[in-house]
């Protein structure tokens, strides 16, 4: 594999696999760029070296064939308004850059799309019809991996997002390619980077912050953490299924109760290694789940009756602030509480704000999961934290320690 920041793309046509999987409201109108944006400095070094970039991604989840909701044609102008941030509808006058063009091929492997390809010029941008059209995607065929790679020189995987599922796009695609022209683009390059960092070089003390709602979403993780982490953190929904496996009274509070020996076995564990798990203290309890529910507060392990735990207490937002501000190394994956709902953000906003100070002073943060990335968006945080994966379900899966095929597929 070729380190990408070495690379010259000049007169290469680069092949990219990005994560353009963006969500669109009714009028197709992004309402996340998170994953575009963070594509372009990969892009923009590709056009500024000299080579083509033709990009390729998947959206949603069509049903197999074509369906307009789903045709990634509805970001083409956003990418060129990412692409040239400044530009104008007049003509550039002479000496100033021409706007980098973007093109967009009905299908992304076939006649047009090869077409489209060999009129591409070097200053050129082409994004692929999305490749979730094709069964044989995700189905990882080897002979639609191979009409795809015919589309390049030289192939660039940059959708960490993407990494954990054997895709054709992403694991099958890299064997057409000679071990020099075959990279990681930056996205890739800053998530492995970062999560090698947490996961192998990490500076003490380490503390993970495990938020969401289940239990079996993060046993894996937890697992994993037990001998790498000093603290480990659990907040959300999942702290109950925890409290309760210690005695507690949780009110009607989510709790998996199937999983109860399981928080047991991860509470001893913790106990032989020396790891301490911190739990909320109290809880912002709710009559129901909704945004005009009564609230209180009330301790975690006393929770009464047609009550249940939203959101971590006030008690609980200065123990874990106090661990997180001590720390060297922070990961967090998962939210401490309902924080879609107004009533209910507090924990998760003073835990945003807790990382951002631990990272002014020094320590190494990083951020991933769908929810945690969208609160430090929320709370405009996402720059004073040290990286924010874009990759949820990719990012949980290594820290549990498992080989990515979209990883593996260039590395090998």
């Amino acid at each position: 594999m070729s380190k990408f920041s070495d690379y010259n793309f000049k007169g290469q046509k680069a092949l990219i696999r990005v994560d353009f999987n963006v969500p669109l409201d009714e009028n197709f109108t992004i309402t996340d760029d998170t994953r575009m944006r963070a594509t372009i400095p990969t892009i923009k070094k590709i056009l500024a070296d000299g080579g083509k970039v033709i990009l390729m991604s998947h959206l949603g989840r069509p049903k197999g064939g074509p369906e307009d909701k789903f045709s990634l044609k509805h970001l083409v102008q956003h990418l060129y308004d990412l692409l040239n941030p400044t530009s104008v509808s007049s003509a550039p006058s002479e000496g100033e850059q021409q706007p980098t063009k973007v093109f967009f091929a009905n299908d992304c492997i076939g006649e047009q799309a090869a077409m489209t390809v060999s009129m591409l010029r070097s200053d050129e941008v082409l994004l692929l019809e999305n490749l979730r059209f094709y069964k044989e995607e995700e189905a990882g065929d080897e002979a639609f991996a191979q009409k795809l790679s015919k589309l390049g020189d030289v192939y660039v995987n940059d959708a960490f997002g993407t990494a954990h599922r054997a895709h054709a796009s992403t694991a099958v695609i890299a064997k057409f390619f000679a071990a020099d022209k075959k990279m990681f683009g930056l996205v890739m390059e800053g998530e492995v980077l970062s999560a090698e960092k947490v996961l192998h070089q990490a500076e003490k003390p380490f503390t993970a912050i495990i938020g969401g709602a289940k239990v079996s979403d993060k046993i894996l993780i937890i697992e994993n953490l037990l001998d790498r982490a000093t603290d480990i953190i659990i907040g959300g929904g999942m702290a109950y299924t925890f409290m309760k496996a210690r005695g507690g009274k949780i009110g009607s509070s989510l709790c998996e109760d199937d999983r109860l020996d399981t928080a047991k076995e991860i509470i001893e564990k913790a106990r032989q290694k020396n790891v301490s798990i911190h739990l909320p203290e109290d809880s912002i309890i709710a009559d129901k789940f909704a945004a005009d529910a009564n609230t209180n507060t009330c301790p975690s392990d006393a929770i009464p009756d047609g009550w249940m735990g939203l959101d971590i207490g006030p008690k609980a937002i200065g123990i874990f602030s106090e661990v997180i501000g001590k720390s060297k190394t922070i990961l967090w994956n998962g939210p401490m509480g309902v924080f879609e709902m107004e009533k209910f953000q507090s924990g998760t906003k003073a835990i945003a704000l807790a990382v951002a100070d631990a990272t002014s002073k020094g320590a190494f943060s990083l951020v991933g999961g769908g929810d945690s990335v969208a609160a430090v968006n929320q709370f405009n945080l996402a720059d004073k934290v040290s990286y924010v994966s874009t990759g949820g379900g990719a990012m949980l899966e290594y820290f549990e320690g498992k080989v990515l095929p979209g990883i593996a597929a260039v590395t090998e």
